[in-house]
């Protein structure tokens, strides 16, 4: 892990629902359905195989003289990977591939499929490949490889090879750009603990604080904005009038945005001065158990932090689109609505602790720190002072069908804002936290460089989802606030600082999509957040150390 803050004169499925799709379909060779042949084309060049020399090799590795053409040029461990995921089984359900197949996302990434994968005809594959995938997916034998060939809608399918090798030579290049990037940024932390005088040992800040600390469940909700019918709310109930819905209240019977939050309170401290507040943000399709782990232990050192759940973008509203109650991820409304939601949350929480005697004046509500990952990580920055920025998104979003950066397709929603979008910067916000933020299109230069509290960036090498060079390590440039730092984790996913044991999944991922050690992932947040908002919010710079490359050497773990 490496930390680098920068002086002023220089410079995490996205849902596990879009990679299990994405993922399984294009590191699957092709789709086709009573299809008996699958040609491979390449300009003038076609060759054949039929779908009947696959299903032998899949079934006791018989290889005829079809696919003696072909296998002559690879070695026995490309041949045991590709007889593996011929019948290699995609863990999803019918309805959780339809759904997901025509919402605006869905139909971007079979767009580019399409240009790949075509019927005999030559048209776009588009139609044919999301046929042959829901007809899979409704097979007993599930959504496999093999499976998708047989119910392929017409007698043949093409690969297009020069599309193909287009996709593999644009992965080939982010994949180049992200080492470099990340070359640059160690050598920059290198250079920087040589020179910035930091000795260790340091105190372990992944370990856990002296206070002891309680937690409430509050649930409210915003008369101004609309239902989101998603959630059902539980959990122990703040006293409030016009904000609090009343406990385990089905959200269709409201009037309003509900918003569960949960707060997490630390022990009275003999401190005259007000406890220092934090908000955590979640990611979409996540809850406000996904950074539980993360504010126990800022409570643990003393920060009341509250976790809202942004209902239009929560578990439950991945689980509706499942279940075909919502016809997208989230709506476009829900890059206003997010930042609205934590504001809100403070405006109420405020207004209910002063109304309490024994909480009354202990929260400094002026000086709030902001954490939030991937979506969270947007509505953090959005709250920070960085407006959506309509011109970027109209210039980033013109070719979705060839791009590889997966957070695109969620960020190029916000192009569907009715204009102008309200102000979402909320003055109490006094330094940001963000993981894995999405931010190329949304928000772009012009927005990023508008922000002027302090900010630290935390992106992780081998995120596939919102690829660190240009939505982290880039954007992290545009800053122009002197306080700025960037974390890089090296092998760090999209998930890394994930709890996956924090609530149940709705598409579960895979291993290797997680990465191979999110318990470092976590327990590095666990230690920089707190030295981060130690510094600026709870105004205690003698944690500024901490913010260092020598601290995160003393820390770093193998990933």
């Amino acid at each position: 892990m490496n930390v680098t803050k920068t002086a002023p004169s220089r410079p995490q499925l996205w849902t596990g629902l879009l990679l299990n799709l994405l993922g399984w379909l294009v590191l699957s060779p092709t789709p086709a359905q009573a299809a008996e042949k699958v040609y491979i084309s390449y300009g003038l060049l076609e060759r054949s195989i039929p779908v009947a020399s696959l299903e032998a090799y899949a079934k006791d590795g018989t290889i005829d003289d079809d696919l003696a053409v072909y296998v002559q040029y690879g070695n026995a461990e490309q041949l045991a990977r590709l007889q593996s995921a011929l019948v290699a089984r995609a863990d999803v359900d019918l309805v959780t591939v339809a759904q997901f197949l025509y919402t605006p996302q869905g139909e971007v990434l079979l767009k580019r499929l399409g240009q790949v994968i075509q019927p005999e005809t030559r048209d776009s594959g588009f139609k044919a490949i999301r046929a042959a995938l829901i007809l899979a997916a409704a097979d007993p034998k599930g959504l496999t490889f093999l499976n998708i060939l047989r119910r392929f809608p017409t007698r043949a399918l093409r690969i297009d090879v020069a599309q193909s090798l287009q996709i593999a030579a644009d992965v080939g290049q982010l994949i180049d750009q992200t080492q470099r990037a990340t070359t640059v940024v160690t050598q920059a932390a290198q250079q920087e603990q040589a020179t910035d005088g930091i000795t260790i040992p340091f105190p372990d800040l992944r370990q856990r604080g002296s206070f002891t600390w309680q937690k409430q469940t509050l649930a409210l909700v915003d008369p101004s904005r609309s239902a989101v019918l998603n959630p059902t709310l539980t959990g122990a109930v703040a006293p409030s009038a016009q904000a609090v819905l009343s406990e385990a209240a089905p959200a269709s019977v409201v009037s309003g945005r509900s918003i569960p939050v949960d707060l997490y309170l630390p022990s009275q401290t003999q401190s005259q001065s007000p406890v220092p507040v934090v908000v955590i943000s979640h990611g979409l399709g996540s809850d406000r158990t996904t950074f539980a782990y993360l504010a126990i232990h800022l409570a643990s050192y003393g920060f009341a932090v509250l976790v809202p759940e942004h209902p239009g973008s929560n578990a439950a509203r991945l689980q509706a689109l499942v279940t075909g109650t919502a016809s997208e991820v989230s709506e476009p409304a829900e890059f206003v609505n997010r930042p609205l939601d934590i504001t809100f949350v403070l405006n109420q929480v405020e207004s209910q602790v002063n109304a309490t005697s024994e909480l009354r004046g202990r929260l400094n509500f002026q000086q709030v720190g902001v954490l939030g990952q991937s979506f969270g990580g947007y509505t953090a920055l959005a709250l920070a002072g960085a407006p959506i920025n309509p011109q970027q998104l109209q210039a980033s979003c013109q070719n979705l069908e060839e791009t590889l950066n997966l957070s695109l397709l969620l960020q190029c929603r916000a192009g569907a804002l009715t204009q102008p979008v309200p102000a979402l910067q909320d003055g109490r916000i006094k330094a940001v936290f963000a993981i894995n933020p999405i931010t190329s299109a949304v928000l772009g230069q012009a927005s990023i460089s508008q922000i002027k509290v302090p900010t630290l960036v935390m992106t992780g090498n081998a995120d596939t989802i919102a690829p660190a060079v240009p939505e982290q390590i880039q954007p992290f440039t545009w800053l122009t606030t002197n306080d700025r730092y960037l974390v890089l984790m090296e092998g760090g996913t999209h998930f890394s600082t994930l709890d996956p044991t924090a609530s149940k999944d709705v598409v579960p991922l895979p291993q290797e999509v997680i990465g191979p050690s999110p318990a470092s992932g976590r327990r590095y947040v666990n230690a920089l957040a707190v030295a981060f908002f130690q510094t600026y919010i709870a105004n205690q710079p003698t944690y500024r150390s901490y913010l260092s490359p020598s601290y995160s050497n003393a820390i770093s773990e193998a990933l």
